[in-house]
């Protein structure tokens, strides 16, 4: 593995060099090659599913790894969305001029090397690729043991695509071997060819990254998601936010899987928001209050507030005001995406600026957490830190700096 951080090294050198055109022209060719190989791309994920149910795993697991002719497509589309992405390369941030006259300038540059360490979402392979090659970075991939077969069809249609365009096939690296080693000799930094590793998965792959690395990480946390209804809640808006954060993908980061609800309307409230849920197929786990207004809530235990759930499961619990809302989302959140329902302009804006998540929403859901939907193409994961990036990374959060100064023939005194 140590050869591949060093072609990717010499890659990235090259990436780094390349007109923002030439980039354009890559991805939009790496598109055309997905959607030409989507038949191969369907019929190796059907092989990954197809182990994934012999092996028992989950609805929620299996969500995530399948695929279809409509989700290869957003790919594609995904692909296409980064290459009309604004090239951050070379992108002059801040100017000033110093009173002895030098002008110095803030440029964005590319991080160089990324390593994505992700689990069963095959679709992470095209996203990572198209928004590292957007940032001028070349990546190596290291996509789950479970979802092989399908990352690496897509990785061969990628690379098929851009390097027709004129850019090294050495930019786009992926690891085609299920031994965990391999991640492993990733996190230990390939030899110092690494220069960042982002991980997109559970918490246990999450908390091994965060504790083995010995490069920079962007880290990708749970989504113990909440969505709160104020008092001051459209009870109609309320319904469709809650059912649309929790039951659009049970599967997704995400996924809401706290509902707080304002004891000043949990009687007229909470029984509608229940009933909605139950209705629809969500098992919910609650408080004393929630557990009597409907027999099929289960009880909430203190492990259900700090749990994230990835199905269709949800914890609910009734709060006294905005204040207990945000205490809570700081006691049991995970500093991802919470969302506040009120026509309160003061609640929302307490919620919006207290609660200290990557990304808060009024009278949203929760579900909006993705990079396609900020207009960022895709995303390689939701950083949930607090250094460099944090939200969704797109093209630009996988970009640095460096610092153009010019002179005149300026000394220093």
């Amino acid at each position: 593995m140590l050869a591949m951080g060093k072609r990717a090294r010499a890659a990235a050198r090259s990436l780094a060099l390349a007109a923002p055109e030439v980039k354009t022209q890559a991805l939009k060719a790496a598109a055309a090659a997905i959607r030409e190989a989507a038949d191969d791309i369907l019929a190796a994920n059907a092989i990954d599913v197809a182990k994934a149910k012999a092996d028992g795993m989950t609805g929620s697991f299996l969500d995530r790894l399948t695929l279809t002719a409509a989700r290869v497509e957003a790919m594609a589309e995904g692909v296409e969305q980064v290459a009309e992405l604004a090239d951050p390369v070379g992108l002059v941030t801040e100017r000033w001029t110093r009173p002895n006259g030098l002008i110095i300038e803030r440029v964005r540059t590319p991080l160089g090397v990324i390593g994505v360490i992700y689990e069963s979402r095959p679709n992470v392979t095209a996203d990572a690729a198209a928004l590292c090659l957007r940032a001028g970075n070349a990546v190596i991939l290291r996509g789950g043991s479970d979802s092989l077969n399908s990352s690496g069809a897509i990785h061969r249609a990628f690379v098929a695509g851009f390097t027709a365009a004129g850019l090294p096939e050495d930019a786009v690296q992926f690891v085609n071997v299920p031994d965990r080693a391999a991640v492993g000799h990733m996190l230990a930094g390939l030899g110092n060819t690494v220069d960042v590793i982002v991980p997109r998965g559970g918490k246990s792959l999450v908390a091994r990254v965060q504790s083995d690395a010995r490069v920079p990480v962007f880290a990708h946390l749970d989504g113990i998601n909440h969505v709160y209804v104020d008092k001051a809640a459209d009870l109609d808006m309320a319904k469709t936010v809650v059912l649309n954060a929790k039951m659009r993908r049970t599967g997704v980061c995400g996924a809401a899987e706290t509902l707080l609800i304002d004891r000043a309307v949990a009687g007229t409230h909470l029984k509608p928001l229940v009933e909605m849920l139950i209705d629809a197929g969500c098992e919910i786990r609650g408080d004393a209050d929630v557990q009597a207004v409907d027999a099929r809530v289960k009880p909430a235990t203190a492990e259900d507030w700090d749990t994230e759930y990835l199905d269709a499961i949800i914890a609910a619990k009734v709060v006294d005001g905005v204040g207990d809302a945000i205490a809570h989302i700081e006691a049991h959140g995970s500093h991802h995406t919470d969302s506040i329902v009120t026509e309160d302009a003061a609640a929302a804006d307490r919620f919006l600026a207290e609660v200290d998540s990557a990304i808060v929403l009024h009278n949203a859901s929760t579900q909006f957490a993705d990079g396609g939907e900020f207009g960022f193409g895709a995303e390689i994961g939701i950083a949930t830190g607090r250094m460099h990036a944090r939200g969704p990374v797109g093209a630009e959060q996988l970009t640095s700096f460096k610092y153009r100064i010019h002179g005149s023939g300026q000394t220093r005194p």
